[in-house]
């Protein structure tokens, strides 16, 4: 008999098991057991009948959710159940969060269990911390259950509520959400304010001075003693300066004229201004700070830092790494001042340890800030990890070390010269003592702003001083529109308004990419035609869903049930079935608003209509011959699409596309058009005998006017044929297709084999001989970085490929070509051999579990499919859980009420 521990996932499984004696079984639930349905097979047909079946919350009995257990944990609550029964003891040893205590009240439920139960909780897998938390077991906290299944219902509600209107009004599929419809607010209207902005434009001088053999640079700022204007002084809704400012707007002539005039003139220096700046660490990381600091410095989106985090968390790297604290245990200080005395020397430390609390009254999800594991801090090099998981590990190791050292002691240094009546300002910056900037430097969402914390050294310069003028030119400027929201600048956003919770934001951003209400271009947030539309709804019809404050509100609601501060039924009540509840509002609004309106964008200055259509946004207009529709490409964004492209597109429909000139050899016509996956040629023209003309997509970056005809026939000629291969005697041709140019060995049914083609190489001019060389080169797997391998074993001796071991939904495994041999439930990842992986995919093979690696390129890509996606599934499970609109929630007491798996809520 043994003492049953259950966590959610098999990673965490594996490391907490090297903690626990050998009479404790460690199983993983894989995530949440329990849910809402999601779709109409999976309600029970005893209450299929029933009309509020399909929103899965029972609203007239108290709303009385209805649990299912899909199909793919069916098997899981089986095995679980299996385990059970040898136990005499069971641990739910779930997350120390809301989702965690969730997971484990379903699991109470479910399993119902005759054995003692304990909840146990730690928010690091340490040696020390698993034997502490054994030994600290409590009951489950039935009031945060209860706060968690009300936020579920809550998103229920609003999902399940607005989602089919908006699919009767603007398209089907869309999709609205408590948090999320606020987030695709807040993008469109940072887009409607990029639209209506209008640039200004204004001129200044630069000067470039020498003193003593040191060069600096001065900026002019004043001419006859009144200020130069600057883009702070322009109005961003007229492009002219703002009313009442008493600034000199310079154009380029003044400019100019004014260089002319202090060419050769001598240069004095009038004034010189030192202040010294003192500069403290930041806290460290929680939830969403990590998240925006990874996004800045590592370019990696909120989703992906969560599931590496989450990874880290699970082997034992860092705590956990959902919380909204940045409050570090005494144990955790010690640590980190341990480090930077090792390190950097006592001169480094802060002279008292450093203590941080957390503002946020809603900060309760974990106990302590996201940091490295242990009494003791291993240094990024000390850990074994490589590649993102390294870069992650390194920026919260760096963070945290670094909270705990001394100050930054700074001079800010201020110079005033004067040339005729011109004044100049040259600014410097002097590190007295670097303090904490010498183990971690914070981002920015200002790309300029990254040269702040490098010194800029001036001269040692005294009043009266005459420096050498070594040039000095004018430059023009022009203000720039608001910049769009970055997953780290929108975190900041939902964070500093109190929308949600960080614990939600990644899996909120890849809902509203992955519903199609915003395109991540160049690290920026950009929301589509569709988030406009589906906005102007419910801001004309549902305002209060979309307002931050009213969001803000319900968020300190769900926290004050969680405290015991308010009850949750006269809550939802309130907010569904009220007089001004949501189901009252949509049956009242419904009737009133117009499908064909709620379609249509409004855009300023665009005299035709924006249409949300089946396949996307168009163009409508009206001519002498009727309504003319025209397409508008995917990559074309609403702040992008003005009056002119606008007029080319409708043009293009009317008048036909434009012609570049004949093909040479054939003497049809090449036209280069607009289409809805953006600019491509096309050779001939659309008739009956020939219903498709050959087109060729330009290269990304190719702008449709700088198209030649000679380009257009190059690219007319794509697929190219480079000649075949010395190996097969197979075709190798080059092309391009979604992701870029690419070359591709064909061997016909026996598969392709592709590489990208990148810069300096070019797909209309690369050889048979460059193809071959790209072609010889390690593939590299679309979505690699997510299958960090938990163990590098060695090469294969025959095929001389890396061994490498994984880990997957179920488990670890080797894999080697399209064979994936899973390690046995007893076998410790760090003990497995390069002999004992040998000796378990011969096995495999064996029994016919996969063909080797030189058969058909087509299974091998299958299985690794199916092998990366059950990896990526496992790894994301509780990293994305978090979802304001699918995560499970909770309740306080349960009694059967039918025979199906429905409870009824008592109080």
């Amino acid at each position: 008999m043994s003492t049953l521990v259950i966590v959610e996932s098999p990673t965490k499984a594996r490391t907490i098991r090297n903690f626990l004696p050998s009479t404790y079984r460690v199983e993983a639930s894989m995530g949440h057991v329990r849910d809402l349905p999601s779709s109409a097979e999976e309600i029970p047909e005893a209450v299929k009948g029933e009309k509020w079946a399909q929103l899965g919350v029972n609203v007239e009995a108290d709303f009385e959710p209805l649990y299912v257990i899909p199909k793919d944990k069916k098997k899981i609550v089986k095995e679980l159940k299996d385990a059970l029964k040898d136990a005499t003891e069971l641990i739910l040893a779930t997350d120390e969060d809301r989702e965690g205590e969730s997971i484990s009240w379903h699991l109470l439920q479910i399993l119902k269990p005759k054995v003692p139960i304990k909840r146990m909780v730690f928010h690091e897998i340490t040696r020390e911390a698993i034997r502490d938390a054994l030994t600290h077991c409590r009951d489950i906290d039935n009031r945060v259950v209860q706060a968690q299944e009300t936020r579920r219902i809550l998103d229920r509600l609003v999902g399940y509520t607005l989602s089919p209107l908006l699919w009767k009004k603007i398209a089907w599929g869309l999709s609205a959400g408590r948090v999320q419809s606020v987030a695709v607010r807040l993008l469109v209207r940072r887009e409607r304010e990029r639209r209506a902005f209008r640039q200004g434009s204004y001129w200044d001088l630069k000067a470039f001075l020498e003193k003593g053999k040191i060069s600096f640079d001065a900026k002019l700022v004043t001419v006859g003693n009144v200020k130069v204007a600057n883009g702070s002084d322009f109005d961003e809704n007229t492009g002219q300066i703002i009313a009442g400012r008493r600034v000199l707007l310079l154009n380029e002539e003044q400019a100019r004229a004014l260089l002319s005039r202090i060419q050769n003139k001598p240069w004095t220096v009038g004034n010189i201004e030192e202040r010294p700046v003192t500069r403290k660490p930041s806290p460290p990381f929680t939830t969403s700070t990590l998240q925006q600091e990874a996004n800045r410095k590592l370019r990696l989106g909120a989703r992906e830092t969560m599931r590496i985090a989450q990874s880290l968390y699970e082997r034992g790297f860092i705590t956990y790494m959902r919380t909204d604290s940045v409050h570090l245990s005494e144990q955790a200080i010690q640590a980190a001042r341990s480090c930077v005395q090792e390190l950097y020397g006592s001169e480094y430390l802060s002279p008292q340890p450093r203590k941080y609390t957390t503002k946020s009254k809603g900060a309760q999800e974990a106990h302590e800030a996201i940091r490295p594991a242990g009494s003791t801090f291993r240094t990024p090099q000390q850990t074994g990890l490589d590649g993102i998981d390294f870069r992650l590990y390194d920026l919260i190791w760096k963070r945290t070390v670094a909270s705990q050292m001394a100050d930054s002691r700074q001079t800010h240094v201020t110079v005033q010269t004067q040339v005729e009546d011109a004044g100049f300002r040259s600014s410097g910056k002097r590190i007295d003592f670097p303090g904490f900037l010498r183990a971690y430097v914070e981002g920015s969402d200002d790309p300029n702003a990254a040269l702040e914390d490098q010194e800029v050294i001036l001269p040692a310069l005294k009043v009266g001083d005459k420096p050498n003028c070594k040039d000095v030119g004018a430059v023009g400027h022009e203000t720039q529109p608001p910049a769009r929201y970055t997953e780290a600048s929108l975190v900041k956003m939902l964070e500093s308004e109190g929308v949600g919770r960080p614990s939600t934001y990644a899996s909120i951003i890849g809902t509203i990419v992955d519903r199609g209400y915003a395109k991540l271009i160049a690290n920026a947030l950009v929301p589509t035609f569709t988030a406009f539309a589906v906005t102007t709804l419910l801001e004309t019809h549902f305002p209060d869903l979309v307002d931050t404050g009213f969001t803000s509100r319900m968020e300190q609601t769900l926290d004050e049930i969680a405290t015991g501060e308010a009850k949750w039924l006269p809550y939802l009540q309130k907010f569904y079935t009220g007089e001004t509840g949501l189901a009252t509002q949509v049956k009242e609004q419904e009737s009133e608003i117009d499908a064909k309106v709620a379609r249509t964008v409004v855009l300023e200055n665009i005299s035709a209509k924006v249409c949300i259509g089946k396949y996307g946004a168009y163009l409508e207009s009206e001519s002498e011959e009727g309504p003319v529709k025209a397409s508008i490409p995917q990559d074309l964004t609403p702040a992008d699409l003005d009056p002119e492209k606008v007029e080319f597109l409708l043009k293009q429909k009317t008048e036909g596309p434009e012609k570049l000139g004949l093909h040479p050899d054939t003497g049809e016509p090449i036209y280069v058009l607009i289409g809805s996956y953006g600019p491509y040629v096309q050779l001939g023209d659309v008739s009956d005998t020939n219903k498709k003309p050959k087109r060729a997509s330009l290269p990304k970056g190719t702008d449709k006017d700088n198209v030649t005809l000679d380009m257009a026939v190059s690219l007319l000629t794509l697929p190219r044929l480079l000649g075949t291969h010395p190996d097969t005697g197979a075709k190798v041709q080059a092309n391009l297709g979604m992701y870029g140019p690419y070359v591709v060995h064909d061997q016909g049914k026996v598969g392709k084999d592709y590489r990208s083609i990148k810069p300096p190489d070019d797909v209309l001019t690369i050889g048979l001989d460059r193809a071959l060389e790209l072609l010889s080169q390690p593939k590299a797997v679309r979505g690699s970085k997510s299958a960090t391998p938990l163990k590098e074993l060695g090469a294969h001796p025959e095929s001389g490929e890396l061994l490498n071991v994984y880990d997957g939904r179920y488990g670890p495994y080797v894999k080697h070509g399209d064979i994936n041999a899973s390690l046995a439930k007893d076998e410790s990842v760090e003990n497995f051999t390069l002999q004992k992986a040998l000796d378990l995919l011969a096995a495999k093979e064996a029994a016919g579990g996969g063909k080797s690696s030189s058969k058909s390129k087509k299974s091998t890509k299958t299985a690794a499919a199916k092998s990366e996606t059950a990896t990526e599934k496992t790894v994301a499970k509780k990293t994305t859980a978090k979802k304001t609109t699918t995560a499970a929630k909770k309740t306080t007491t349960k009694k059967a009420a039918t025979a199906t798996a429905t409870k009824k809520k008592t109080t």
